[in-house]
C-alpha cells in the first residue's frame, strides 16, 4: 500500500462515518449552514442545474449533498436497448468479466462473487461485462436506472470504507469487494443483472427507493422485492462520494460505446454501451 491507502487502514473508519453522518443530517442553522457553504465553495458547486438555486434553501447537509436536478436537466438516452449511465461522474473501469474476475485497476483484479457476496451470483456472471462509475464529492449523487428491469432482492454487505478514488484501487486489493455495499438484482429481459452502490470513507449512508436508508449491522441484510423500475428511474443515493458498479451476464452481449473508457467523464443518463 502507499502512505494514504495506509493511513486509511489506522483510522477508526466507521466511527469517522458515523460523526461525519450525525453532522451531515443535522438540521441546526449554525451547523449546516457553515457545512454546505464550505463544501460548496471548496468544490466549485454551481446550483443553476439544480431544482432548488441558493444554498439556503437546503434543510441539511445531506440534503444538498442529495440534491434533485432541474427536469430534463439529463436527458435520458432513448436508444432501444441501449445501457445509461446511472450517475454523473468518472469510469473508473469498464469491460468483460473474465471468468469470474473484474478489473479493479491495472494489474489487479476482483472475484465478481465476492462483490455480490454470493458464490451462485458469481458463476452466473462468469464471463460478463461489467461497468464501475465513480462519483466525486463533487458531483451529484443520486444513482439511476442503467436498464428496465424488476427489482428483486437488495443484499448489504457490510465492510471496510476505504476510499474508493482512483488511489486507494490501485493500492488495496479487492477494494470494491472489501468496502460497505447495497448490491441491487434484478430481472430483466436479457436475464439477472446487479447494480452495486460501493459506500466508501465518511460516506454517511446509502439509501434505495425499495430500502430507505441502509442502516448499518455487522451481518449481511437480505430482502426480497417486487418493484419495476425504467431505464433513468432513480434507484438510490449517497451521502457523500462513493462508486456505482453496473454487472451484466453474458447473454446480454454487452457491447461499450468506443469513446467511453477509463478515465472518460460521463453523465447520468448519457448512453454508454449496448444490449444484443
Amino acid at each position: 500500500m502507499n502512505k494514504f491507502a495506509l493511513l486509511q487502514t489506522l483510522v477508526p473508519q466507521q466511527t469517522l462515518s458515523e460523526l461525519a453522518g450525525m453532522l451531515a443530517k443535522s438540521e441546526v442553522s449554525y451547523v449546516k449552514k457553515p457545512l454546505i457553504k464550505t463544501f460548496a465553495k471548496a468544490y466549485g458547486i454551481k446550483l443553476d442545474e439544480y431544482d432548488r438555486g441558493s444554498l439556503d434553501d437546503y434543510t441539511s447537509f445531506n440534503d444538498f449533498f442529495t440534491r434533485e436536478l432541474k427536469d430534463n436537466a439529463r436527458p435520458i438516452d432513448p436508444t432501444p436497448n441501449g445501457i445509461i449511465c446511472p450517475a454523473d461522474g468518472t469510469v473508473s473501469q469498464l469491460g468483460d468479466i473474465h471468468a469470474q474476475a473484474i478489473l479493479q485497476a491495472k494489474g489487479k483484479d476482483y472475484e465478481v462473487g465476492q462483490l455480490l457476496a454470493d458464490f451462485d451470483d458469481g458463476q452466473y456472471f462468469a464471463d460478463g461485462s461489467f461497468a464501475t462509475i465513480y462519483l466525486a464529492p463533487s458531483n451529484y449523487h443520486r444513482v439511476h436506472m442503467p436498464f428496465d428491469g424488476k427489482l428483486i432482492a437488495t443484499r448489504y454487505v457490510p465492510g471496510t470504507l476505504f476510499s474508493v478514488n482512483n488511489t486507494t484501487a490501485q493500492h488495496v486489493p479487492d477494494l470494491f469487494a472489501r468496502n460497505e455495499r447495497l448490491v441491487c438484482v434484478f430481472q430483466t429481459a436479457f436475464g439477472k443483472a446487479c447494480v452495486v452502490l460501493v459506500g466508501a470513507m465518511i460516506v454517511a449512508g446509502i439509501e434505495c427507493v425499495a430500502t430507505g436508508p441502509i442502516k448499518r449491522t455487522p451481518y449481511i441484510q437480505y430482502r426480497t422485492h417486487d418493484l419495476t423500475l425504467a431505464k433513468g428511474d432513480e434507484l438510490g443515493r449517497f451521502y457523500l462520494g462513493s462508486t456505482a458498479i453496473i454487472v451484466l451476464p453474458k447473454q446480454a452481449g454487452t457491447a461499450w460505446q468506443d469513446d467511453i473508457a477509463h478515465g472518460s467523464v460521463v453523465m447520468m443518463g448519457q448512453k454508454i454501451g449496448q444490449l444484443s
